[in-house]
């Protein structure tokens, strides 16, 4: 579990148009790009989103990102999205309670995979394979010192640099970018779930907070 005491910018969330294409326009545009949908509260529909992308120039972005997200990591990250504005809780696990960081991550690898991760953000470090930053896929886990201690704060990468996690007590799972300054000078490593090496029964051992 985690806290994290840094004022979070709200961000919203585009609607109406199919889960993956959302996340992907989200990325491409950046957390901040509220202004990219219309501002006339007019939906976000699949003719609109093709406009957004024409007049961007981002069908190729859009092309190469999609096809780095593998069939099942497509589902966690859709799944995680799906998840955006559930507020932070303390000890959460679950879309009906909310989410602590660490119960946010360990929530979509067991509901998108079935992969049962260990409770706590640092043990979850500790159970998955040590990556370098510059090796990130989507899906992958970031961690960060948010206590004055390592792995203290963790979240799932989404791509083009950013993350999706709880924040702290008063907030809600969002998407942010790891360089923003906050994020970048506390970044501790990243790291893999291999799922193939599951050992569900010996992770299910962790489950107090």
């Amino acid at each position: 579990m985690c806290a994290n005491f840094r004022p979070q910018r709200q961000t919203s969330v585009i609607t109406s148009v199919p889960m993956t294409c959302k996340w992907l326009l989200f990325i491409a545009l950046g957390c901040g790009s509220v202004q990219a949908a219309p501002t006339n509260s007019e939906p976000l529909t699949q003719e609109r989103l093709a406009d957004i992308v024409h007049e961007r120039g981002l069908g190729a972005n859009l092309q190469s990102m999609g096809h780095s997200v593998a069939s099942n990591t497509s589902s966690l990250i859709n799944t995680a999205m799906g998840m955006i504005g559930i507020p932070y809780r303390f000890g959460g696990t679950s879309a009906e309670t909310g989410f602590d960081c660490s119960g946010f991550v360990r929530a979509i690898y067991q509901d998108t995979v079935g992969h049962l991760l260990p409770r706590r953000a640092d043990e979850q470090a500790k159970a998955t394979q040590k990556i370098d930053k510059k090796e990130l896929r989507p899906g992958d886990l970031v961690f960060f010192n948010t206590m004055r201690r390592t792995f203290s704060h963790v979240g799932i990468y989404v791509g083009e640099g950013k993350f999706i996690h709880s924040p702290r007590k008063g907030k809600s799972v969002r998407v942010e970018s790891m360089n923003d300054s906050y994020w970048a000078k506390r970044f501790n490593g990243a790291r893999r779930v291999d799922v193939a090496d599951a050992q569900p029964a010996l992770l299910e051992a962790s489950t107090t907070p």
